[in-house]
């Protein structure tokens, strides 16, 4: 099953991505409604995009009272239906990355469904910083590069103290 993989270090900030997620979700160029968003990591000047990442254990899906995040069978993603959605937000509280999302104008959930197959994200990405991949599982690229950023956090907090 493919799944996306960021590499973290090849991102340059320039939010292509967003603005193609909003465009393909929502017909609109607003990244405040871009399914996947670009951290700026001002102490060591980097980004890092991060979005949904089809958790093998969906706690959104888990804590959905209503049933309404299934898997889409063809490409693996979890999937929120609006017509189930009921607006609760347990899915937004339940995402320990953040990545599930409350639209303004319904008041319903939304996240990355992959755009069926064909993430607009890693098509207009012009680093590759976001690929669309087989074969990979989150923890081979996500684990380390966390580990590398707290690494730095904690040598930044203990050179302030």
């Amino acid at each position: 099953m493919k799944m996306l993989k960021i590499v973290p270090e090849k991102c340059t900030g320039c939010m292509q991505c967003e603005l193609a997620c909003a465009w393909v979700q929502t017909g609109q160029f607003q990244p405040s409604r871009s399914l996947i968003r670009v951290n700026v990591f001002d102490e060591e000047a980097s980004y890092a995009p991060h979005t949904c990442l089809q958790c093998d254990e969906a706690w959104c899906m888990t804590v959905c009272p209503v049933n309404a995040i299934g898997i889409d069978d063809a490409t693996g993603a979890k999937v929120i239906s609006d017509e189930l959605c009921i607006g609760c937000h347990l899915c937004t509280i339940a995402c320990p990355f953040g990545v599930v999302f409350t639209l303004p104008e319904s008041g319903k959930a939304a996240k990355c469904n992959l755009c069926g197959s064909r993430p607009a994200c890693a098509v207009v990405c012009p680093t590759d910083a976001i690929e669309y991949v087989d074969g990979v599982t989150p923890g081979e690229w996500f684990e380390p590069w966390a580990e590398r950023v707290h690494g730095r956090f904690v040598e930044a907090m203990a050179g302030s103290a």
